[in-house]
């Protein structure tokens, strides 16, 4: 029984999980309907309806989409990301400007900030939504959370994309100096620039900016033979 809900989740899921892969390689319903030898009508009926595709339709789009079957299914989000991709012969490792670099990451979304706790043996790394306002990383905590109390301070804070199918990918690590926002002019100006939604939900109120000191980065791609 519980199988059975599991498969009709992730069937539901999956007209959402094609909608975003497209959206990310920035190709209309038409352009994937071509490329996996379908009905432009049927890509945009199963974006928005719970499909029943057969296993070769399945396999078709996921083609057409640059990704795996899983990822289409939901099936890969328990597991670090990379363990389905295919190897690719002599990837290319390049290092990004600074400029690079945060016009990547740019748009915001879910980065990883990292920081070291006296009540760690190492350091503490967690996950949260964040924007980028004037060149700075902000984000949204909860005012008795560990990390506030480490503030002000150094941190780390991480952001990538990987393509699990062409295993390529890019990385930018941002570190500078963390602040808690007090003013209340400034908390107003970002909750109107960057309303980001906490990662963990609840009550995070308290908004974290990090400027950055250094910002660096590297993509690897595949190679040609």
């Amino acid at each position: 029984m519980e199988h059975d809900q599991e498969t009709e989740r992730a069937r539901g899921d999956l007209g959402r999980r094609v909608a975003q892969r497209r959206a990310e390689l920035g190709l209309s319903q038409e352009e994937v309907a071509e490329r996996a030898g379908m009905a432009p009508g049927f890509v945009a009926y199963l974006e928005s309806h719970p499909p029943q595709l057969t296993k070769r339709a399945l396999y078709r789009l996921a083609d057409a989409l640059r990704t795996s079957t899983d990822h289409l299914l939901g099936a890969d989000t328990d597991v670090p990301p990379g363990v389905a991709s295919t190897a690719v012969p002599r990837p290319r490792l390049s290092g990004l400007s600074r400029r690079a670099c945060l016009d990547l990451i740019g748009p915001g979304g879910v980065g990883r900030v990292a920081f070291v706790s006296p009540t760690r043996s190492g350091p503490v790394v967690l996950p949260v939504n964040y924007a980028l306002v004037d060149g700075d990383v902000a984000f949204r905590t909860a005012a008795d959370a560990e990390l506030v109390r480490q503030l002000p301070g150094y941190v780390g804070f991480e952001v990538d994309r990987l393509d699990d199918t062409m295993s390529e990918g890019w990385s930018v690590l941002v570190t500078g100096l963390a602040r808690i926002v007090h003013d209340p002019d400034e908390d107003a100006a970002l909750r109107a620039l960057a309303p980001v939604r906490p990662w963990a939900g609840g009550e995070r109120e308290t908004y974290v900016r990090v400027t950055p000191d250094q910002v660096t980065g590297r993509r690897v791609t595949a190679g040609r033979r």
